[in-house]
């Protein structure tokens, strides 16, 4: 099953992607509000068998690269 959902925990701009295959949970990060750009911010297997909160460290990941994103396509303009 494919699962579309906002990520509002990091950003109101943002798009998650969940898919589940063959026993695990992937997820996708990305946002479609830049400069005619879609950026994939971040991709990885969810591990934790409990709860369904992001860990941290990808939370933050996804900040450092949200703003890295942001600053391209304020040069792109």
């Amino acid at each position: 099953m494919l699962i579309l959902r906002s990520s509002k925990s990091i950003s109101d701009r943002l798009l998650e992607v969940v898919r589940a295959y063959r026993g695990g949970t992937f997820r996708a990060v990305y946002t479609v509000r830049l400069a005619n750009a879609v950026y994939v911010l971040h991709v990885f297997q969810k591990k934790s068998k409990s709860g369904i909160e992001t860990p941290q460290s990808d939370m933050q990941l996804v900040r450092q690269r949200l703003q890295e994103a942001e600053r391209m396509a304020k040069e792109r303009k």
